[in-house]
């Protein structure tokens, strides 16, 4: 399906840099399983990068680029340590270090730091890279939700590929309304009102969108958290015939890839141990799977549908605040991130004169 929501390049700088995918988070850019002893190559805020593994499992992240004359290093060989380039032999470490030009003897190329290196977190069965700009190349901590880390906690990773851009995905997990009348045949989303009044109310670590007077019934509320990186959660209520554990809850990341196309992270979790932590994870696998990536997908079709250049033709409503709040954060983190890097290249430049003038007086 050809998607009709391309985002034409705006005037705004900002948004244009929103539109590529907002830096100086961590983000989900593969599920674990994908990365094991060949080099992969992929595509993530517009940037070509590629992932292997060493001896001891760890995962390595670096610009999908040789510095010798642009081969693909995902073409290449995984040496544990290091990856070597398929034109070449070229051998670059995970630091982006090159450690080995084997065609020629002393090559100037050794020894020098050339590719753009990734700092890597793997939790939750998904492997997690920084994406920070020159001025933020120090990663914050990556702090994710409990559903995520917690012992207590049992969960499922499903992953999707979108054609749309990542702030869509967000608009629509941001939208709880939607889920009475999109999702109105699912198993969990049938009941409850198609009317209601909403609120934002602020939390600890991001805000809280919810309706007015509705719990526990429908998709009535979603949380936005910024803990190092940009996560949502939401529950669905869940009767006791769907398994033990209590509500149903998802935690959910936006991943830009490039201005038309995102990959979706769905955790859906339960709180269960023991022998109930069994029955869920068969249930889930056997019955509900299924079910929820019908309700995934209907997203998915709804909003590679979209009128072309949906958001400047939007006539926004009071069941749409939550959405613009989060719009508006992100803009604002946008256009601090340009004020930082324009500090930043002063300090350079400054700094550099300084290097200069010392040079000249010595």
């Amino acid at each position: 399906m050809t998607s009709l929501n391309t985002t034409s390049p705006p005037a705004d700088p900002v948004q244009a840099y929103l539109d590529r995918g907002i830096k100086n988070y961590w983000y989900p850019v593969a599920p674990s399983w994908q990365v094991s002893n060949a080099p992969i190559g992929l595509t993530r805020l517009s940037e070509q990068i590629v992932l292997w593994r060493d001896q001891e499992g760890k995962v390595h992240a670096l610009e999908d680029r040789c510095p010798h004359r642009g081969a693909r290093l995902s073409l290449g060989w995984n040496l544990g340590n290091r990856v070597a380039c398929w034109y070449h032999g070229i051998e670059v470490d995970g630091s982006g270090t090159v450690q080995s030009v084997p065609a020629v003897s002393a090559c100037p190329l050794e020894g020098q730091k050339c590719v753009k290196s990734y700092p890597v977190e793997e939790h939750a069965g998904a492997i997690f890279l920084w994406f920070g700009d020159d001025a933020h190349k120090e990663p914050t901590p990556l702090a994710l939700p409990d559903e995520l880390v917690a012992p207590e906690y049992s969960q499922f990773l499903c992953v999707s590929n979108w054609k749309c851009n990542y702030q869509y995905a967000i608009d629509n997990v941001m939208d709880p309304m939607h889920g009475a009348y999109l999702h109105a045949t699912s198993h969990s989303m049938a009941e409850g009102d198609k009317q209601a009044d909403m609120r934002v109310r602020k939390t600890e670590t991001g805000l809280m969108f919810e309706k007015v007077g509705q719990r526990d019934v429908n998709f009535d509320w979603v949380e936005l958290g910024e803990t190092g990186c940009l996560w949502m959660r939401l529950a669905i209520p869940y009767k006791k015939k769907f398994g033990p554990g209590g509500n149903f809850g998802i935690i959910g990341f936006a991943v830009p890839v490039d201005n038309d196309n995102c990959q979706v992270y769905f955790w859906r979790t339960r709180k269960v141990s023991g022998w109930q932590r069994d029955a869920w994870r068969f249930l889930y696998r056997n019955r509900l799977e299924g079910l929820h990536w019908a309700v995934l997908e209907q997203d998915r079709y709804v909003l590679e549908s979209l009128a072309p250049n949906a958001r400047q033709h939007e006539f926004l409503y009071q069941h749409d605040v939550g959405m613009t709040r989060v719009r508006r954060m992100l803009r604002q983190r946008g256009q601090q991130h340009f004020a930082d890097l324009d500090a930043f290249k002063a300090k350079q430049t400054e700094a550099g004169a300084q290097a200069s003038t010392g040079h000249a007086h010595a």
